[in-house]
């Protein structure tokens, strides 16, 4: 079973369709991506984007879309049960540990969040950890990322894809920093 694992598109969807139709021809088993993982921000788009390429969609909020609550969702697949959440009220900016408590209290063996922009495909004490990144607005100096993530009874598989990789490098965006980085650049011009 394939899955296409996106996250922080906020409402910018041409290149989810493009990676879509690239990944739809690069899955590991030969398959068609059987759903949509749409781990927040906006929680609206999953569903448009499902309905739009005719693919189930699951979709979480996240802290754009005003959760104030822990949102989220456990998907069966064939290699265990999935957990999709946004991550913010994990606390995944920091660390991994909150949400992989989460998903092994749910009976997890893998987890899908988004929230830092940045993309993560790492095993963390038994449980596989997704983070597509963003196709939209990155934050680790890339074009865009997203994961495809693949279930068979022998486990998961998988990885992360960059839009640059597949398309090449145009529209680089200049990787943003925070706070710091910003008094830092500031204080330069002086």
């Amino acid at each position: 079973m394939n899955f296409f694992v996106i996250s922080d598109t906020h409402g910018h969807l041409e290149r989810v369709y493009d990676m879509f139709d690239r990944l739809s021809e690069m899955t590991t088993d030969g398959k068609p991506i059987d759903m949509i993982l749409h781990c927040g921000d906006h929680l609206r788009d999953g569903e448009i984007i499902g309905e739009r390429l005719a693919v189930p969609a699951v979709s979480v909020a996240g802290n754009c879309d005003g959760c104030r609550k822990r949102d989220f969702r456990v998907v069966p697949s064939p290699a265990g049960n999935i957990l999709i959440t946004h991550g913010h009220m994990e606390g995944v900016d920091y660390d991994m540990s909150a949400l992989r408590y989460l998903a092994q209290e749910n009976g997890c063996r893998a987890a899908c969040c988004g929230h830092t922009h940045v993309p993560v495909f790492e095993d963390i004490g038994g449980v596989l950890m997704v983070n597509p990144g963003s196709l939209t607005f990155p934050r680790d100096g890339t074009t865009g990322s997203c994961a495809l993530l693949n279930a068979t009874e022998n486990g998961f598989d998988g990885g992360i894809y960059y839009y640059e990789n597949l398309f090449g490098e145009k529209d680089r965006k200049k990787s943003r920093g925070g706070f710091l980085r910003g008094m830092i650049n500031y204080s330069d011009r002086f």
